[in-house]
């Protein structure tokens, strides 16, 4: 479904890598444009560059949907780019102390150890 206002976040080849559709707050629509660009980031190979991305995302809007979101990104970042596997399991018990109601807990409770 196409909502009023949409705004999409492009990388440098025109690929769209973020959709943020219908209103919400100031705070939630940056964050999410901040992911955005992390996922342009993530998706073009610059995992370092996407890690620092999401965890400035999850440290400046903790508490907000996109933080979980970012955390769970940031660890998957770490592990493709320094192949750090020990970071999935990590985010999977923060996910559960912090966000235990969001859809990132969830997904990423297939590292749990």
């Amino acid at each position: 479904m196409t909502w009023t206002p949409t705004v999409l976040v492009l990388d440098p080849t025109g690929t769209e890598r973020q959709r943020v559709e219908g209103y919400m707050p100031n705070r939630e629509f940056r964050a999410q444009l901040e992911i955005g660009l992390a996922r342009a980031a993530f998706k073009s190979g610059r995992f370092e560059d996407a890690e620092d991305l999401y965890g400035r995302v999850a440290a400046g809007y903790a508490g907000m949907p996109a933080a979980a979101e970012a955390l769970y990104w940031r660890a998957v970042s770490r592990y493709k780019g320094k192949g750090e596997g020990a970071a999935l399991g990590e985010v999977a018990a923060q996910l559960s102390r912090e966000y235990p109601n969001s859809e990132w807990a969830t997904k990423a409770t297939v590292w749990a150890q």
